[in-house]
């Protein structure tokens, strides 16, 4: 027989979001159990991504990534500093080829400074190549942002993890929800696993990531009459063998679905690059296929060539994938995060958060907060 308890809040999801919210909401003073269908944190968007910090520059004026960017980077940085979280301020360049791309710069840069981003400078090429004498000699310009970085989220995590646990939290693992219902005063939840329990909670945050949407619609509500349709694109990495001959990230243009084949530098010093875009079936769903296709390092190598002509494809190994979870279709512009409360969807006591893809991971600090307040 299942067991059946009542709490303040669940949290569903022990990714970044998800543990971020839970410290929130733990150190504001609420009961909070984070229910994880893994047997571990952080097992899917969270960790297999660039492990860069963004600095705000791409997001739409005014949006939700925009907003939780600037301000999560800010706090992000502050926290990796008090807690002794390895961290890098190494800047990026974003770089353009010839002038076509070089007259684009101007509009990314004036986005970035409206969003609040610090210390940019546009580059002429000569510039650019004194600062980063591998790129390609055809960079005809650059954006500098000095404050964009790279760390080490899992020990980011842990830290997360670490400090909602000093705060009286708790972490279910194995314990996925599979429905649920919106009721007067609280919201029941039905978890699988291998004790399975009927819980009762005043709150509940939906920060599933890649099943956030399915959860969403699991649980009965009004709210089932807002939610959007679930697309996913899943981004391969190539590693890189041997030295790198960068000191900072190195972005190439962006586009609809991501940032380009940017190069990264981890703090070891290990070079790869990545994110592609593989937009996966219509009706893909998770578990996801991480596996990366040997293949796809000749496209790699195509593009990173442009900005870097000195790789040569027998460096590429193939390294790691993951799964962005969208909330638009391929061809549209790339949508904003979507943190919805009852007040957006009509089910009393829920928040869903949608479509948490880049920069999530940057921006999991505001976002936290941004929830702990429509959690009341």
């Amino acid at each position: 027989m299942a067991d059946s308890f009542e709490t303040d809040v669940v949290v569903i999801g022990a990714g970044v979001i998800g543990l971020a919210c839970g410290r929130a909401l733990a150190q504001a003073g609420r009961e909070v159990i984070v229910l994880e269908a893994e047997d571990q944190i952080a097992m899917h968007t969270s960790s297999r991504n660039s492990e860069v910090i963004h600095a705000g520059l791409y997001y739409a004026t005014g949006s939700l990534k925009a907003r939780h960017c600037v301000n999560g980077r800010r706090m992000l940085y502050s926290f990796l500093d008090a807690d002794g979280v390895a961290v890098k301020r190494c800047g990026k360049l974003v770089v353009a080829i010839g002038e076509k791309e070089a007259a684009e710069l101007g509009a990314i840069l004036a986005r970035a400074q409206a969003n609040g981003v610090e210390e940019l400078r546009l580059l002429e090429g000569a510039e650019a190549l004194a600062m980063e004498p591998a790129l390609n000699s055809e960079v005809a310009a650059a954006i500098h942002s000095p404050v964009s970085g790279i760390f080490d989220s899992h020990a980011y995590f842990l830290a997360l993890q670490g400090e909602l646990e000093d705060a009286g939290g708790s972490i279910a693992f194995n314990t996925p929800v599979l429905s649920g219902a919106v009721e007067t005063g609280q919201i029941r939840l039905q978890t699988g696993g291998d004790t399975p329990a009927t819980i009762r909670a005043r709150t509940v945050i939906n920060a599933a990531g890649h099943r956030a949407l399915a959860i969403a619609a699991a649980i009965d509500g009004p709210h089932t009459g807002h939610l959007p349709t679930p697309h996913y694109v899943k981004g391969s990495y190539f590693g890189i063998s041997g030295r790198v001959p960068f000191s900072r990230l190195i972005y190439p243009m962006p586009n609809t679905a991501t940032l380009g084949l940017h190069l990264t530098i981890d703090l070891g010093g290990r070079g790869k690059v990545g994110p592609d875009a593989e937009w996966l079936p219509e009706d893909a769903a998770p578990p996801f296929d991480y596996r990366v296709d040997p293949a796809r390092a000749a496209v790699f190598h195509a593009e990173v060539s442009r900005y870097w002509p000195g790789l040569t494809i027998d460096r590429l190994t193939p390294d790691y994938a993951g799964v962005r979870p969208k909330i638009v279709p391929r061809g549209a512009p790339s949508g904003d995060f979507r943190i919805e409360g009852p007040e957006v969807h009509g089910s009393a006591g829920l928040v869903n958060l949608l479509g948490i893809e880049s920069p999530g991971l940057t921006s999991s600090l505001s976002i936290a907060d941004h929830v702990a307040e429509l959690a009341g």
